[in-house]
């Protein structure tokens, strides 16, 4: 099988190189093990949350200039604001509705009521203006009967520390009924499926308008519109209290119509998405990649002019730690980490972590290197390239957009 470009993986950065790609007449194949880190997300893209030594980051545009040039916005360079909006351009063009600027961070509401710095925010959800701004002075903050992956509790204490008072209320609909039977199936992914039914949705907002009569906003679990934001729309209009929704734990219900929304625009620009299909081995010599191998192809090899390693650190198997080091199991690719283990974390859980930076060795171009020479035809992108903590800094999305669409736009056809 014969294509200009394989990318191994499917998740932000591998879908965002994809549609790229296609848009530019590539014909590209996306292999994908599974679930990506979108199906964790809060519904927000991060760009540049704090710098390494600690600072917090108000506008990343100026933050980024004094990033170490091992960073991976460093070899970006200067092109770092135009891909910033470019890359927010390819989720808004590809059905994916956020608010937010490269040159200013907002805040947003985590799962527990705590609100950190982002650059992109869906719209489903509210944007604070800063880390103590609250969605309002007294809160009906609200939880489908059984859910257990929405604290209310510790959101409501998050709300009240910030000056707000909030009544704390549980919803039961008998179309909830069957699920509550197990645990295990009231999750966030199944109650959206209930959700998607108009007449479910009506029900719903008649018990919130009963309770609603004297808050200024009624907080809701983020568990609407598991394919299109349409419900949520829906269930807004029939409320006139203004309605704020909360992030749940994960599995995330924005993060995954993200997910398949960025599939589905990959698929009709005409690219192939090989779900449940894992890389295993490459074919390389004379400082080329010429193939590799998958689990599901056998001897059928997947053919390219390029390769773009998208395949995540540690959380997706994009690398593999053992007691003698850490390695990246496809290309072989040299892999930049500290030799002293000893050295690879920090005894306290809240302090940053020596091995959240290890990843991928590139060159300024983000081309990777086996046994310290560069593969002319091999990239790598997002969270498998070393030089950055992706969960202190704050940055994870944005590593994986902006460098994919920096990779896409070096490629020739």
């Amino acid at each position: 099988m014969k294509f200009d470009t394989v990318i191994i993986g499917g998740g932000l950065a591998g879908l965002a190189c994809g549609i790229r790609l296609q848009n530019r007449g590539f014909k590209c194949a996306i292999v994908s093990a599974g679930q990506s880190a979108l199906h964790f997300s809060s519904g927000s893209f991060d760009l540049l949350n704090e710098l390494p030594d600690g600072t917090a980051v108000a506008n990343p545009e100026e933050a980024v200039r004094s990033l170490d040039p091992k960073h991976p916005y460093a070899k970006i360079g200067d092109q770092f604001a135009f891909y910033a909006q470019e890359a927010k351009q390819l989720l808004l063009d590809s059905g994916v509705e956020v608010q937010g600027d490269s040159k200013q961070n907002s805040y947003r509401i985590t799962p527990m009521g705590t609100t950190m710095p982002t650059w992109l925010t869906l719209a489903d959800f509210t944007c604070l203006k800063n880390a103590t701004d609250v969605i309002g002075k007294k809160i009906l903050l609200v939880n489908i009967a059984g859910f257990l992956d929405f604290n209310t509790k510790f959101i409501a204490d998050a709300f009240e520390g910030n000056g707000a008072a909030c009544k704390i209320v549980s919803v039961s609909l008998p179309e909830f009924e069957k699920l509550r039977q197990s645990p295990t199936e009231m999750r966030s992914a199944n109650i959206a499926r209930i959700l998607e039914n108009e007449n479910t949705l009506h029900a719903l907002a008649s018990r919130l308008n009963e309770q609603a009569s004297s808050c200024d906003v009624i907080a809701l679990p983020a568990v609407f519109g598991l394919s299109s934001p349409a419900p949520l729309q829906t269930l807004k209009r029939q409320i006139p209290t203004p309605v704020c929704i909360v992030p749940t734990m994960p599995p995330s219900v924005p993060g995954i119509r993200t997910q398949k929304r960025l599939r589905r625009v990959f698929e009709l620009a005409g690219g192939f998405y090989m779900l449940g299909d894992s890389a295993t081995t490459a074919e390389t010599g004379d400082g080329k990649v010429y193939a590799i191998s998958t689990v599901n192809h056998g001897d059928i090899a997947l053919r390219a002019n390029h390769f773009v390693l998208a395949s995540g650190s540690f959380f997706s198997n994009g690398l593999w730690a053992s007691m003698d080091g850490v390695r990246e199991p496809v290309f072989g690719a040299d892999v930049d980490f500290d030799p002293n283990r000893n050295n690879w974390y920090n005894a306290s859980v809240f302090e940053p972590q020596r091995y959240r930076t290890f990843g991928v060795a590139t060159d300024e171009r983000f081309r990777i290197k086996i046994n310290g020479k560069v593969q002319d035809n091999v990239y790598a992108i997002g969270s498998v390239l070393s030089g950055f903590d992706a969960l202190q800094e704050g940055c994870g999305a944005g590593v994986s957009l902006l460098t994919a669409l920096y990779v896409a736009d070096q490629l020739k056809k």
